[in-house]
């Protein structure tokens, strides 16, 4: 008897897309929880790799229609799809948009399947069109995933505030990490040999900023203090510091701020007091330079939830990121592992707090420890899907909705 696949619709590698390498882990971890089946999915056009179909064309209105097909040959136990406005937006000519008409459609088409839709961007005070678009996704889908607890909360505000009945098919599924990517104390220094950065002069404490360059991720602010921050923590507590900045830029529209920040740091390298690294943010070398760090600062304005911190979250490492904004601030929360900040004195006070306390920096580690093994290990995320797969199948067989009870 033919075991029916899982069908994963999202972008993949090798696009440089945050959603596309959250994917890529997400389907390891959901085909070692579910051996028996296939894992198979249906991507954009740039997607490739076995079981791989790049279907997917947003450039015309109706790119829904082979997905659609594809799914119906595939005959899945369950679609799930990963959405991100920015990959199912059709503009016509006029440059206009269609707010995610064809993803709607697409939802419509494949109806007679299992459907859990794992939404990327919820944002605690919603737009107009988001609202319409997250009330009539949640009518399409069986159950929609939400990263964090604060936004299903949320979410009966929004929806109350329009006079609408919150939806009752929402679980709450965390941003998964990797627990199988920790380095001891005694693998870091081989880790910087390897990657050139002993030869580069970097110090043995590492202050990092790791990932895609980006506008919203405002790593000005720590480059343009830095040399001031470092100064402070000498005179402080007698240990020198540098500034790790690896990454690099993926979109076009935030070339100024790269070319920019990373002049910056480059003359801040030729002062012996901090190195850029360029490297595309995916695999391996993304967790090896987030290892090399003590710690790391995520200087965001703009973030629902990040592939970033789940990496420094895999690695326990401590960090400290701006407050209040959406999922970093409800993890820093949840996890008791970084530090927040709402102002440059303040995210100047806690860079020099975290360098010159040890203890502290290991307390923070070992709750980020704990956090992973028991929170958000991919290992416990893949069983949370297949209770959603679970759910989703028997509210097809049964005809009968899914209710979730509500967060309060």
């Amino acid at each position: 008897m033919r075991v029916k696949p899982i069908v994963l619709v999202s972008s993949y590698p090798p696009r440089l897309c945050g959603i596309a390498t959250f994917t890529e882990e997400a389907r390891e971890f959901i085909q070692k929880a579910h051996p028996h089946r296939e894992v198979l999915v249906i991507s954009h056009f740039d997607g490739a790799g076995d079981g791989v179909f790049p279907l997917i064309d947003i450039s015309k209105p109706d790119w829904w229609k082979p997905v659609a097909a594809k799914v119906q040959e595939l005959d899945p136990y369950v679609v799930h799809l990963e959405h991100e406005y920015g990959l199912y937006e059709h503009r016509d000519a006029r440059g206009l948009g269609d707010n995610n008409e064809g993803f709607l459609k697409l939802l419509e088409a494949i109806s007679n399947y299992p459907i859990v839709v794992e939404p990327h961007t919820v944002h605690g005070r919603l737009k107009d069109h988001e609202a319409t678009f997250l009330r009539r996704l949640c009518e399409r889908a069986d159950i929609v995933l939400l990263k964090c607890h604060y936004q299903r909360w949320r979410l009966d505000w929004n929806f109350s505030g329009y006079g609408w009945e919150t939806p009752r098919n929402l679980m709450v599924v965390p941003h998964g990490s990797r627990p199988d990517r920790r380095w001891g104390p005694e693998d870091v220094h081989k880790l910087k040999r390897r990657l050139g950065l002993i030869e580069a002069g970097l110090a043995d404490h590492v202050v990092g900023m790791i990932g895609w360059i980006q506008s919203n991720k405002r790593w000005d602010i720590l480059i343009s203090m830095w040399e001031d921050v470092r100064r402070e923590i000498i005179a402080r507590c007698g240990v020198e510091w540098d500034l790790l900045a690896a990454g690099t830029i993926r979109d076009e529209a935030h070339l100024k701020d790269y070319q920019e920040w990373k002049r910056e740091t480059l003359l801040l390298e030729d002062k012996g007091i901090a190195h850029y690294y360029e490297f595309i943010p995916r695999g391996d070398l993304y967790y090896k330079l987030m290892a090399v760090c003590d710690f790391v600062v995520i200087p965001s304005i703009d973030e629902t939830q990040s592939g970033t911190l789940a990496r420094v979250i895999a690695l326990n490492k401590p960090f400290i990121t701006t407050a209040p904004l959406e999922g970093l601030t409800a993890q820093a929360l949840e996890s008791e592992g970084g530090l927040l900040f709402t102002t440059k004195a303040m995210l100047r006070d806690k860079i020099i707090r975290l360098a010159c306390d040890e203890k502290l920096r290991l307390e923070l580690g070992d709750n980020l420890k704990r956090y992973l093994e028991n929170v958000v290990s991919w290992e416990v995320v893949a069983k949370q899907y297949s209770e959603a797969y679970r759910l989703a199948d028997e509210a097809k067989r049964t005809g009968r909705r899914v209710e979730m009870d509500p967060e309060f």
